[in-house]
């Protein structure tokens, strides 16, 4: 998908300032209760950004969408999927330890 026919965002999540990991766990919070397909914008400062983003979005299942040109604030669009893999509570970068 080619960054000028990215979605409009249902849902955008502000990470100015925010390193990925803080990021991450703010990203999280705002899509807990969100539908499958619904597209996500973040805002994100952290030059880990493009790197750290659709890596997250690989591990868990979400469907990364890519930078959006033209905007004034670097932002990065993801569409959540319906069978994402949960990852620990207070470490999105980690995969929920299994339940026993």
């Amino acid at each position: 998908m080619s960054a000028s026919s990215v979605p409009a965002a249902d849902i955008t999540v502000d990470g100015t300032g925010l390193l990925c990991v803080t990021l991450l766990l703010r990203l999280r919070s705002r899509i807990a209760d969100a539908e499958p397909g619904t597209v996500v914008h973040v805002v994100a400062t952290d030059p880990a950004a493009p790197l750290d983003l659709p890596a997250w979005c690989h591990m868990v299942g979400h469907e990364y969408l890519g930078p959006l040109s033209g905007a004034d604030r670097a932002t990065y669009a993801l569409r959540l999927a319906a069978d994402a893999r949960p990852t620990r509570p207070g470490a999105p970068w980690h995969p929920a330890e299994p339940v026993r």
